[in-house]
């Protein structure tokens, strides 16, 4: 009989009540109340066991969640049942179950008196902890019995599985991956109801209707993190496509390239590496773009080098040297060091936040993170504070949050594009920091969807001269195109000053924004999320300055004040403006800035890392604020996975004792 495993629900109490009428004696039965009570209990997980061949229920597992282990409470199975061996295949349900939540040990207790069962426990690698007296009533003792996941190498923690159309053929035994055939990949319901698995797919042939194909499609709709996914597949299909993702590494490309002599050159990337040390950085880049484990890159040189093509490779066609190299890759790969096991045990999902302890003016203080992670905690999203040297880890979790200034040139940018191509939700997304990082970008996007803003000319190195300064209306403000907080940005009064700091931001960037200058006593920040009105806040000039930051002040604090607004009190045009602007970046987190100037409103630029400081964006929210933020990143994540998880965010521990199971 094949067994299929579903989460009980209240219509399922009478089942389980007459279930433990059929299995348990009398002083063990659980009653009606106390089972409808487990089923709807949040430190509880009941699982109906079927027959897969007419989803008749035979049996039952109740299982104890706590902090670092399971415990089983009972296991039943009806009558006629008993005797065909399925025992075996729900332990293996549990002890797989177990072992991708995370948990380290599972745990029983079981009657002393029941020898039978005690030693079908240690057949199953359970061992006698200690012997607990009178534990079901006087006279009846019990054994308590652990299980150790972590020291079975058959149950390891298998968040990563490798597809293959043979598993037999893959030679190490040493990878931190089980491998996995096509037909149980599609077929067996503990790959079907589970999204925390990460697929990598090497089947043999990526074909439209092949099973490679159909491994990424079923992958994407179970909510799996897969590589590579239909896109990427149909992307491989498509020179232009190719030749499009290969330009964000153009810059790097000739750089690496740069003192070869050749005029074309070959290599392999698995799993993100190559057999070329000099490449190392290239071919990790080039994961990251192509988001496949195995591929084959072609690179040609005319005037400067190119990417001629990039084609997948599958395992079957691998030589023995391609599959050693690939073995020693992927065990690296499978095996970099995670986050500390036990802390994420409790939690339904895991954010990693980006922060930079040494950053002078992060987007949010230490508080308010403070506050974002206890929010999240209570949640039950588990929060990590990462650095930049943590990019290893990123696989790790289900989501990112950027809290560390942005910028397309800088490792906040590779972050994003790295978690973007692991399944990660990702916030802020590549794509928001492409847009914000480049006010030459908003310009062009804010003046062809008619939204208002002053009067801006963007100006090139090769094309600029002396006289062109004296056409400008002074005085005028002058940016550099990736200028942020204020940083980068000039108010000029003459020809002459103008063209000093052009001068000098020529060095920096080949074209230069020239912006008119509006004076308001305040600038309008929005903050937007999903395309809805996060927050508001008024931002005024600091004293005797026309920036709402003045770098060259003595004072400590050189911002100047602020309010923060219900958005019910910002202005409609205001809102709407805002609004309207996000909407062209993206879905994200971001920041409007705006000014209000004799009743026209104007767009000054979307940030896509709006600061959230403690007593300051969050003013008039408090706490409401950090939840929406944390609510936003749970409804992305379970949209991404197409599932809803149990909210686990509170575990209790009962004191109920185990059934004899």
């Amino acid at each position: 009989m094949q067994l299929h495993y579903r989460l009980a629900t209240k219509n399922d109490v009478d089942f389980l009540l007459s279930l433990e009428r059929d299995s348990f004696p009398e002083f063990q039965q659980s009653q009606k109340n106390q089972i409808l009570r487990s089923v709807n209990s949040k430190s509880q997980v009941i699982f109906i066991v079927e027959n897969a061949e007419n989803s008749t229920a035979v049996g039952s597992i109740v299982l104890y969640r706590y902090k670092y282990a399971v415990r089983i409470f009972s296991i039943a199975l009806v009558t006629s049942t008993r005797k065909l061996g399925l025992g075996k295949e729900i332990m293996e349900f549990i002890k797989d179950y177990s072992a991708k939540n995370d948990f380290l040990k599972i745990t029983l207790e079981v009657r002393t008196k029941n020898e039978n069962l005690v030693t079908w426990y240690k057949n199953q690698d359970f061992t006698i902890v200690k012997t607990l007296a009178d534990y079901y009533r006087t006279g009846e003792n019990a054994y308590k019995m652990k299980y150790d996941i972590e020291k079975n190498s058959t149950t390891k923690s298998y968040k990563n599985i490798i597809i293959i159309d043979k598993p037999f053929t893959w030679d190490d035994k040493t990878t931190n991956a089980a491998i996995v055939s096509v037909k149980d990949f599609i077929t067996k319901d503990i790959y079907q109801n589970n999204a925390n698995y990460r697929v990598f797919n090497l089947c043999s042939s990526y074909k439209y209707q092949s099973y490679g194909y159909f491994v990424s499609l079923l992958a994407s709709a179970r909510g799996q993190r897969i590589v590579p996914n239909i896109a990427t597949i149909s992307d491989f299909k498509n020179s232009n496509v190719v030749q499009s993702f290969a330009y964000d590494i153009s810059s790097l490309l000739n750089k690496t390239l740069k003192k070869e002599t050749q005029n074309s050159i070959e290599f392999d990337v698995f799993f993100g590496e190559t057999k070329q040390k000099k490449y190392k950085e290239l071919a990790s880049k080039m994961y990251q773009i192509f988001e496949a484990p195995l591929f084959k890159v072609s690179l040609i040189k005319d005037d400067v080098w190119l990417v001629k093509n990039v084609r997948i490779l599958t395992f079957k066609k691998l030589n023995s040297e391609q599959k050693q190299l690939m073995y020693q890759f992927a065990n690296r790969f499978f095996n970099k060091k995670r986050y500390n096991f036990p802390s994420l045990t409790s939690y339904i999902y895991d954010l990693a936040v980006l922060v930079n302890p040494n950053e002078e003016n992060p987007p949010s203080d230490k508080l308010a993170l403070e506050k974002l992670k206890t929010i999240a905690n209570k949640k039950g999203v588990y929060v990590e504070f990462i650095t930049k040297k943590d990019k290893d880890k990123i696989n790790e979790f289900d989501a990112l949050f950027i809290r560390e200034t942005t910028n397309v040139n800088h490792h906040t940018y590779e972050f994003s594009r790295l978690a973007y191509a692991e399944g990660l939700v990702v916030m802020d997304d590549p794509w928001s920091i492409l847009r914000c990082s480049n006010k030459i970008f908003q310009d062009e996007l804010f003046r062809k969807n008619k939204i208002n803003t002053p009067k801006t000319q963007a100006i090139t190195k090769n094309h600029f001269t002396k006289d062109d300064v004296k056409n400008f209306q002074y005085p005028l403000i002058l940016k550099q195109p990736d200028s942020a907080f204020s940083l980068g940005v000039s108010k000029v009064n003459s020809p002459k000053e103008a063209m000093e700091k052009i001068t000098q931001l020529f060095k920096i960037s080949d074209m230069v924004i020239c912006q008119e200058f509006l004076y308001s006593d305040f600038d309008w920040r929005i903050g937007i999320l999903d395309n809805k009105p996060l927050y508001a806040c008024k931002y005024y000039m600091t004293k005797d300055h026309w920036q709402i930051y003045d770098w060259n002040s003595d004072e400590e604090d050189k911002s100047g004040n602020f309010e923060t607004l219900p958005i019910s009190e910002v202005p409609k045009n205001v809102l709407e403006t805002a609004l309207e602007a996000a909407s062209l970046i993206g879905d994200g987190l971001y920041g409007i800035d705006l000014k209000e100037i004799n009743g026209e409103t104007y767009v000054i630029e979307v940030n896509d890392n709006p600061n959230i400081d403690a007593g300051v964006e969050d003013a008039h929210l408090n706490e409401e604020l950090y939840k929406t933020i944390i609510d936003s990143f749970i409804q992305r994540i379970e949209l991404s996975k197409n599932i809803r998880k149990i909210d686990l965010s509170d575990v209790k521990r009962s004191k109920t004792n185990t059934k004899e199971t």
